[in-house]
């Protein structure tokens, strides 16, 4: 299994931002999907998750910007930013929780993609 995340970049305070990211493999189910980040010096934190049925959380400092969607047939999950601010600069991580076979549920990161915000 993998989860392949794009989109990061640089943009200036104030802009918008959509990150993506894509599940693959030998998948029965996937539970939750959600993102991660990681500032220098920081512990990796939950940005926003999304569970199957749909209901949602977000991290206080992402709740009226960010939102976070999923598409749970092509196994992907977005995380739309906007009003983006120089302290959400991190390293964002796609996360999830899948089921590959009966007997067996684990966790999956992608490989992180970069989001930087300049003031």
């Amino acid at each position: 299994v993998q989860l392949q995340a794009s989109g990061g970049g640089l943009v200036q305070a104030g802009g918008s931002l959509r990150l993506s990211c894509v599940a693959s493999g030998s998948i029965v189910s996937i539970s939750v999907m959600g993102w991660y980040r990681q500032a220098p010096g920081k512990q990796r934190e939950l940005v926003a998750l999304i569970v199957t049925g749909g209901s949602t959380n977000y991290a206080d400092s992402a709740k009226g910007r960010f939102t976070i969607s999923r598409d749970s047939a092509n196994q992907m999950v977005d995380l739309q930013m906007h009003s983006l601010k120089p302290e959400d600069t991190a390293v964002y991580y796609c996360h999830a929780q899948i089921r590959t076979s009966l007997f067996r549920v684990s966790e999956y990161w992608g490989q992180g993609t970069q989001v930087t915000v300049s003031s």
